[in-house]
Protein backbone atom coordinates (compact mmCIF):
# COMPACT_ATOMS: atom_id res chain seq x y z
CA UNK A 1 0.00 0.00 0.00
CA UNK A 2 1.24 3.40 -0.87
CA UNK A 3 0.55 6.78 0.58
CA UNK A 4 -2.17 6.98 -2.54
CA UNK A 5 -4.08 4.08 -1.40
CA UNK A 6 -4.05 5.34 2.26
CA UNK A 7 -5.57 8.32 1.64
CA UNK A 8 -8.34 6.82 -0.37
CA UNK A 9 -8.82 3.19 1.72
CA UNK A 10 -9.03 5.89 5.23
CA UNK A 11 -11.15 8.45 3.17
CA UNK A 12 -13.35 5.60 2.44
CA UNK A 13 -13.52 4.03 6.34
CA UNK A 14 -14.05 7.39 7.73
CA UNK A 15 -16.42 9.30 5.14
CA UNK A 16 -14.41 12.04 5.15
CA UNK A 17 -13.07 13.86 1.87
CA UNK A 18 -9.85 12.44 0.55
CA UNK A 19 -8.72 16.26 0.41
CA UNK A 20 -9.23 16.47 4.38
CA UNK A 21 -7.84 12.72 4.75
CA UNK A 22 -4.66 13.64 2.61
CA UNK A 23 -4.44 16.90 5.11
CA UNK A 24 -4.40 14.88 8.08
CA UNK A 25 -2.08 11.88 6.66
CA UNK A 26 0.56 14.77 5.50
CA UNK A 27 -0.05 16.79 8.53
CA UNK A 28 1.01 13.41 10.70
CA UNK A 29 4.05 12.41 8.59
CA UNK A 30 5.34 15.79 8.74
CA UNK A 31 4.74 15.98 12.41
CA UNK A 32 6.93 12.63 13.10
CA UNK A 33 9.76 13.82 10.91
CA UNK A 34 10.14 17.05 12.80
CA UNK A 35 10.13 14.90 16.00
CA UNK A 36 13.20 12.85 14.55
CA UNK A 37 14.91 15.46 12.88
CA UNK A 38 14.87 17.08 16.64
CA UNK A 39 15.92 13.88 18.26
CA UNK A 40 12.78 12.95 19.94
CA UNK A 41 10.90 9.52 20.24
CA UNK A 42 7.00 9.06 18.60
CA UNK A 43 5.23 6.42 20.73
CA UNK A 44 2.04 5.37 19.36
CA UNK A 45 0.32 3.51 21.88
CA UNK A 46 -1.07 -0.06 20.10
CA UNK A 47 1.01 0.98 16.88
CA UNK A 48 4.75 1.19 17.49
CA UNK A 49 7.64 3.54 18.36
CA UNK A 50 9.43 5.55 16.06
CA UNK A 51 13.35 7.01 17.31
CA UNK A 52 16.27 8.12 15.78
CA UNK A 53 19.62 5.89 16.18
CA UNK A 54 23.06 7.03 16.20
CA UNK A 55 25.35 4.14 13.70
CA UNK A 56 28.94 4.52 14.60
CA UNK A 57 31.34 4.90 12.44
CA UNK A 58 32.69 1.51 11.00
CA UNK A 59 35.27 -0.12 8.19
CA UNK A 60 33.30 -1.22 5.12
CA UNK A 61 34.98 -2.59 1.91
CA UNK A 62 35.05 -1.26 -1.57
CA UNK A 63 33.28 -4.13 -3.92
CA UNK A 64 35.01 -3.22 -6.55
CA UNK A 65 38.89 -2.90 -5.31
CA UNK A 66 38.63 -4.84 -1.92
CA UNK A 67 39.67 -1.25 -0.20
CA UNK A 68 38.88 -0.79 3.04
CA UNK A 69 37.06 2.27 3.45
CA UNK A 70 35.69 4.48 6.35
CA UNK A 71 31.81 4.24 6.88
CA UNK A 72 30.95 8.04 8.29
CA UNK A 73 28.79 7.79 11.42
CA UNK A 74 25.21 8.28 10.74
CA UNK A 75 21.84 9.02 12.53
CA UNK A 76 18.74 6.65 11.28
CA UNK A 77 15.40 6.35 11.57
CA UNK A 78 13.95 3.04 13.31
CA UNK A 79 10.43 1.82 13.88
CA UNK A 80 9.78 -0.78 16.93
CA UNK A 81 6.36 -2.54 16.27
CA UNK A 82 4.27 -2.07 19.37
CA UNK A 83 2.52 -5.34 21.00
CA UNK A 84 -0.72 -5.25 19.18
CA UNK A 85 0.20 -4.69 15.98
CA UNK A 86 2.70 -7.93 16.55
CA UNK A 87 -0.74 -9.78 17.78
CA UNK A 88 -2.34 -8.29 14.77
CA UNK A 89 0.20 -9.80 12.25
CA UNK A 90 0.83 -13.14 14.01
CA UNK A 91 -1.71 -13.75 16.33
Amino acid sequence: MNKTELIMSVAEETGFSRKNVEIGVNAALDRITKALVAQEKVQIVGFGAFETKCRAERMGRNPKTGEDIPIPPTKVPTFKPGKALKEAIDP
